[in-house]
């Protein structure tokens, strides 16, 4: 990674804290990575995930026990646990593109950060399990979490090339799992297949790949990942949501696959360039969930040429009877987590904001701005729970029932591209990185 990017972003970043601390009344954060958590009734680790705080201040995302303390106006300091210890991997004392602008401290035991620790003017990020009695601070006030987190929305250029970075790694794991669908795996095998493109076992991967074949395609969140392969003439459609990480920082790409050509592949075609033309329609001054509303109109476009309704698009979208095929929102934001921090946030000192009651699960509210990150990812599905409380309502008469069965054992079409929002154009990374 460029080490002049790195020391402008930690130079934007210090600004904004030292800014933060200074509304919020405290000199100093101390912000803990977190601690590994036992399984109930066992002696064997979760695995470890970094606290986002941490991770926020300095790229380290796999060293429990760690600390970062910034002091307003000073430079960072890092205590990073480094314990001897034979039973688990140790990492090296940093020594890297980001090193320079931290004083490092090594600790060999937990209990050592401490003496480096005041509760004098200090506020406390992170979970504070087994940390009672240390002087840590104010955990977690509300004001100066929501200022962290709306800043969070804004990205420098460092942030841009984590970003890139992440969607190149998950692209080369798309390509991978797209061929090995075509060739037949199960679910667990395409999913083994992505893991070994991208180089990232599932720990590091920001959310568990959803790898769905036919109507697995149909379950939102499907992580079941089947070990059984199908005969080839039973296999129709290829779902994958399923993201990589740079230095913290998160990619989540969805594309879908039929297996051959037909209606359904003519379906996935034309949710394609719907996407594309949600891509495109990310523009700074425009509230996102009004974007969300024209995606349910290109939804309800789709619904009627394809036969599955009878109403127009604005009629549809007008009734309700989108919402069925689409149940979810757009998109969010995206960093440093992948449903990244401030989605709803009214301002900077905090609010909510909620989405639309028409459409409950968006998790964005807030308006499109340049140096924002987010994903677009329309959907249709035919989802048999929803398809069933809507064959019971007063819409059902305006769907064609013939169609949507014929469309069933195809599960659904997911298309999400990662865009940054600039001044003057819209970037693509997905594609971008799809087409080198």
């Amino acid at each position: 990674m460029d080490k002049k990017l790195y020391a402008e972003h930690i130079a934007t970043l210090r600004s904004r804290y030292d800014e933060i601390l200074d509304q919020c009344g405290y000199d100093t954060l101390n912000v803990f990575s977190g601690s590994p958590k036992v399984q109930f009734l066992d002696d064997n680790y979760y695995p470890f995930k970094v606290n986002p705080q941490f991770k926020a201040l300095v790229p380290v995302t796999d060293n429990p026990h760690s600390w970062v303390i910034y002091r307003r106006g000073q430079k960072p300091k890092l205590l990073f646990y480094r314990p001897v210890d034979f039973w688990h991997y140790v990492p090296a004392a940093p020594q890297t593109f980001w090193s320079e602008h931290y004083d490092i401290e090594l600790l060999a035991k937990p209990a050592d950060a401490k003496q480096f620790l005041s509760a004098d003017g200090a506020a406390f990020l992170g979970e504070d399990a087994n940390l009672d009695g240390w002087p840590i601070g104010t955990p977690n006030p509300e004001e100066l979490l929501a200022r962290l987190h709306w800043n969070r929305a804004y990205k420098t250029p460092y942030e841009f090339a984590c970003l890139r970075e992440a969607n190149r790694i998950a692209v080369r794991g798309h390509r991978a799992a797209e061929e090995a669908f075509r060739s037949g795996a199960s679910e667990f095998e395409i999913n083994l297949a992505y893991l070994k493109a991208a180089g990232q076992g599932e720990n590091r991967m920001p959310y568990g790949n959803i790898i769905g074949l036919n109507e697995h395609a149909a379950i939102l969140h499907y992580t079941h990942l089947s070990g059984q392969r199908l005969p080839e003439a039973e296999l129709k459609t290829f779902l994958i949501d399923a993201g990589a990480d740079c230095n913290g920082y998160c990619a989540d790409i969805t594309r879908t696959y039929a297996f051959r050509s037909g209606e359904f592949a003519d379906l996935v075609a034309a949710m394609d360039e719907k996407e594309q033309e949600l891509v495109a329609g990310l523009k700074p001054g425009l509230p996102y969930p009004d974007l969300h509303r024209q995606c349910h109109l290109k939804v309800g476009e789709l619904l009627n040429r394809f036969g599955v309704i009878k109403a127009s698009a604005e009629s549809a979208v007008e009734s309700g009877l989108t919402r069925p095929f689409m149940p979810h929102g757009l998109g969010h934001f995206l960093g440093l987590q992948v449903h990244d921090v401030g989605g709803h946030q009214t301002g900077p000192q905090g609010g909510t904001t909620p989405p639309p009651p028409e459409y409950p699960f968006l998790r964005t509210s807030r308006t499109i701005e340049e140096d924002q990150v987010f994903t677009i990812e329309p959907g249709l599905y035919f989802i048999d729970s929803l398809l069933a409380d809507l064959k019971e309502s007063e819409l059902a008469g305006e769907v064609h029932w013939g169609k949507v069965d014929a469309f069933r054992p195809f599960g659904g079409v997911r298309i999400e591209d990662n865009v940054i929002v600039h001044a003057d154009r819209v970037e693509n990374m997905t594609r971008d990185c799809s087409a080198e």
